[in-house]
């Protein structure tokens, strides 16, 4: 499943303001939900940037992010505002506000650890997948992003619904959120992490439920562009989901991501 677009045109274009910097929207900055609608997952990827330009340190690692999404963004300029909340020796804390036409569309909080040592001894440690490597599927790189998926017995699956038991995904973004701005791996995994929803909650009949947040913790950075996302867990009753799934780059685990959604009938 792919975007909605092949132009490799940038997410957003920057422009200022009387109320500061905005982002105008490309067309294929759409969401999947309905036409006339901001995809989420662009939403959060800005609050990342916002979030890391602003608070950002050299000895910091922005290792949990958490973005709700508690409104529809039209296709429409949006401008982003962040607060530092806490500066301590070892932690800093920041959010972000998103802001529409009509006002706040999203939020996001984040925090900074301090880079130090790794304590000695043995320590739990998650895995590493078997899935296929993300250079198998080159053939789709013009898309905007394109999501390459499979079932926990690595079959190729090409719509949510499809597979069974645990469903795997390669996930990578082929144009910039902001013209003239490379992505970062931050960026990058803030935008792939949206796509926890869906791997968690589509069931047989698609998905028919819409995120409204999404949790990520970070032990480190990607190391590749491709970001890899392993559904583990999705628990849902009288139209209210949770799941959580892994993350990975090609080199391993990196941390996880978990979502809540609602149920939602998708616009035609």
């Amino acid at each position: 499943m792919a975007g909605t677009t092949d132009q490799r045109e940038a997410f957003f274009t920057v422009a200022e303001s009387a109320a500061g910097e905005e982002f105008l929207p490309a067309p294929h900055a759409r969401s999947w939900w309905a036409p006339g609608m901001l995809h989420g997952r662009l939403l959060g990827g800005l609050a990342a940037r916002a979030l890391d330009r602003d608070h950002g340190d050299d000895g910091l690692h922005l290792s949990r992010l958490t973005v709700d999404l508690f409104r529809n963004a039209p296709m429409a300029p949006v401008r982003v505002e962040t607060t530092r909340v806490r500066d301590g020796r070892r932690i800093r804390v920041a959010d972000a506000v998103v802001h529409g036409e009509g006002g706040p569309v999203a939020r996001a909080s984040a925090v900074l650890l301090r880079r130090a040592e790794q304590p000695s001894g043995n320590v739990p440690a998650t895995p590493a997948w078997d899935a296929p490597a993300p250079e198998a599927f080159t053939a789709a790189r013009d898309e905007p992003w394109t999501i390459w998926m499979f079932d926990e017995e690595n079959r190729p699956i090409r719509r949510w619904e499809e597979g069974v038991g645990r469903r795997r995904a390669w996930l990578r973004d082929g144009c910039e959120l902001v013209a003239d701005e490379p992505l970062s791996p931050l960026i990058r995994t803030a935008l792939a992490a949206d796509a926890a929803s869906p791997l968690s909650h589509a069931g047989d009949a698609g998905l028919q439920f819409i995120n409204a947040d999404y949790t990520v913790c970070l032990s480190r950075l990607p190391l590749s562009e491709a970001i890899g996302l392993e559904s583990a867990a999705h628990s849902s009753d009288e139209g209210i989901a949770v799941g959580h799934v892994t993350l990975h780059d090609t080199s391993g685990p990196i941390g996880y991501c978990m979502t809540t959604a609602v149920a939602n009938v998708r616009n035609a």
